[in-house]
């Protein structure tokens, strides 16, 4: 399991790098592409925070990448629906890196949690 700053800076450029992708190679092209890109761009400015271990911005980076997991729900659901492989490849790749930053963030909270009770 990669540690929280690594997952979480993943998961930003996964969230920056796809829905631009996903924008400049769609027929009809749609600004709601760019919400995933907005979290991993706040995911991108709280790298510094997460890496420093500063408990506020680990906290937020992680709420963060809760709220854009459940976000990708929907685009998941329609994309299962239709006939664009590419277009579900990309947001099951979004929601797997959101899962495995917040596994690392859980596991970050619990470590340090410990380390406080020690």
């Amino acid at each position: 399991m990669p540690s929280a700053p690594t997952a979480n800076l993943i998961n930003a450029l996964t969230l920056c790098a796809l829905p631009i992708w996903a924008y400049l190679e769609s027929p009809d092209p749609s600004l709601t592409a760019f919400i995933p890109f907005g979290f991993g761009a706040a995911l991108l400015l709280c790298q510094p925070g997460v890496k420093a271990q500063n408990k506020t911005v680990a906290h937020i980076a992680a709420l963060l990448t809760l709220l854009v997991f459940i976000a990708l729900m929907m685009p998941l659901s329609s994309r299962l629906d239709g006939s664009d492989p590419l277009g579900l490849a990309r947001v099951v790749a979004m929601m797997l890196t959101s899962l495995v930053a917040m596994i690392a963030f859980i596991g970050s909270f619990r470590a340090a949690r410990k380390a406080r009770g020690a």
